[in-house]
C-alpha cells in the first residue's frame, strides 16, 4: 500500500467552505474540517464557540501522480489567492499504518440537530438520556459529521425519518447517514457506494452500532437500484452537484416511491438552482433548502 500525503490549510471561517470544496477535488474521499481552540470540556456540554480559524485537511496517495496532483492543487490555490488571501498549504507524509492515528488526532465528539451525538469509537462520553448516538470510525472513507454537507443531511434526516421507513443512502462513504437513519427509526436501509474502501468502513461502522439487521451495505450505484426496481420512502444523496445532476438524468426519481422524499447535498449555493432543475426533470419537486455557510441541502418530494 502507498504512503499518504496530508495537505492542510489554516483558514478563517469565511474561506473554509471554498477551501474544502477545492481540496475535495484532489483529496481521497473528502476532507476534514477541524475547528481550532475548543477546550475538551466544551464537547461534553455542547458549548462550542463560533469558529475563528479552521484547519481544512485532505489526503491523497503518494504514487506516480503525486507531483502532478500537487502542482495542480498549488495552481488552483494560487488562483483562489487572487480573490481571497490564502495561506501556503502544508504537506506531510503519512505511512499507511499511521492513517487511523491521523484521523484520531483531528476528530472529536460532535452534537448537531436536536438529539444527534457523533462519537468517535476511541472516545467515550456519557450520552444524555435522549441522545441518538452514532459511534464512528471513518477510516479512509468520507463522512465524519464535521463537513457542513454531512451535518445538514443528518439534520434533515432527523426531521424526515419516520418509524418503519425504507431508506436509500446512495454514496454512503463511512455509513454515517445510513446509521443515523436507522437510529432515528428507519426499518430498512440500503447503503451503496462504488468505492470498496467505503464499503469496508460502512460495514464496520454498522457492526459497531449493532445495526447489521437493518442496514444492508453493498458495493453498487444508481444502476444497481434501478435494475432491482426498488423504491424507497426516503433517499439521501450526499455526493457532488455534477454527479447528482447526472443521476437525475439517469432516473434517480424512479428510486423514490410516490409521496416519498429525497435529500440531496454536496453542493454549493451557486449550484443549487441547476440541481433543483435536474430534480424536477427527474420527477422530484424541490420544496426546501438548508444552508450552512456556502453549502446547501435540498429536500424534494415525489408527488
Amino acid at each position: 500500500m502507498p504512503d499518504w500525503i496530508e495537505v492542510s490549510l489554516r483558514v478563517d471561517g469565511e474561506a473554509a467552505e471554498a477551501t474544502a470544496e477545492l481540496l475535495q477535488r484532489y483529496g481521497y474521499q473528502g476532507v476534514v474540517i477541524e475547528q481550532e481552540g475548543i477546550l475538551p470540556d466544551a464537547w461534553d456540554d455542547g458549548d462550542v464557540p463560533p469558529p475563528r480559524y479552521l484547519t481544512v485537511r485532505a489526503y491523497f496517495p503518494d504514487d506516480e501522480r503525486l507531483s502532478d496532483t500537487q502542482a495542480r492543487l498549488d495552481a488552483a490555490l494560487g488562483h483562489m489567492s487572487l480573490m481571497y488571501p490564502m495561506p501556503t498549504p502544508s504537506y506531510k507524509r503519512l505511512h499507511e499504518e499511521d492513517w487511523a492515528e491521523a484521523w484520531k488526532a483531528h476528530y472529536h465528539p460532535l452534537r448537531m440537530g436536536r438529539r444527534l451525538f457523533i462519537r468517535p469509537l476511541w472516545i467515550y462520553v456519557e450520552p444524555a438520556p435522549d441522545d441518538v448516538v452514532i459511534a464512528l470510525d471513518p477510516g479512509m472513507a468520507f463522512g465524519t459529521g464535521t463537513h457542513p454537507t454531512t451535518h445538514l443531511c443528518l439534520e434533515a434526516l432527523e426531521d424526515l425519518v419516520q418509524p418503519g421507513m425504507r431508506v436509500l443512502d446512495l454514496g454512503c462513504g463511512s455509513g454515517i447517514l445510513s446509521i443515523g437513519a436507522a437510529k432515528l427509526g428507519a426499518a430498512d436501509v440500503l447503503a451503496l457506494d462504488i468505492d470498496p474502501i467505503a464499503i469496508s468502513a460502512s460495514k464496520q461502522n454498522v457492526a459497531h452500532n449493532n445495526l447489521a439487521e437493518r442496514i444492508t451495505v453493498q458495493q453498487g450505484s444508481l444502476e444497481t437500484v434501478i435494475a432491482s426496481a426498488r423504491r424507497f420512502d426516503l433517499i439521501v444523496v450526499n455526493i457532488l452537484a455534477k454527479i447528482i445532476i447526472e443521476m437525475c438524468d439517469q432516473r434517480l426519481g424512479d428510486t423514490v416511491r410516490p409521496g416519498g422524499r429525497a435529500i440531496v447535498s454536496g453542493l454549493l449555493v451557486g449550484q443549487a438552482e441547476r440541481v433543483e432543475d435536474a430534480l424536477r426533470r427527474a420527477g422530484l419537486e424541490p420544496y426546501a433548502r438548508r444552508q450552512m455557510g456556502d453549502w446547501v441541502v435540498i429536500e424534494a418530494r415525489r408527488e
